[in-house]
């Protein structure tokens, strides 16, 4: 399944995690690691099943110099939300303030925050409107 999934081929990964379960549903019913086994691959192929146009052929990522991993953005995440969730800080935010300052932060980096306002506020200006309003004026 690792090797279909680094290889971009999630149609076969998923059809190998349904045998796995297939293969489950014959061990005797009356085992708890089976279920909880069992539990653990249909959590795992719903998340593939959700993310799987966000699953990239790594192979030929890596093949083509191309970033494979968020290591590192996760782990300055991480150290940064960290430092302010922390209980003995002055200022500490909560987890859905912290979500949505990430977020924020997100659509900055991505050059998407104009965007978005933009459709969330159709009437806004656009720096191109503003132009134009000062030609005007």
């Amino acid at each position: 399944m690792k090797w279909l999934l680094w290889h971009g081929n999630v149609e076969r990964a998923l059809d190998t995690i349904e045998d796995v379960e297939a293969e489950l549903e014959l061990l005797p019913r009356d085992g708890e690691s089976r279920k909880k086994l069992l539990k653990a691959v249909r959590e795992f192929r719903s998340y593939i099943e959700a993310n799987q146009d966000f699953i990239p052929y790594y192979g030929d990522r890596y093949r083509h110099g191309e970033m494979i991993s968020t290591a590192f953005a996760e782990s300055a995440v991480n150290q940064v939300v960290s430092k302010r969730m922390v209980k003995k800080q002055q200022m500490r935010w909560s987890e859905s303030g912290a979500h949505n300052l990430l977020q924020v932060r997100t659509k900055v980096l991505n050059d998407q925050l104009r965007e978005t306002f933009l459709r969330w506020y159709p009437g806004m200006q656009t720096e191109q409107g503003t132009e134009i309003e000062k030609k005007a004026a």
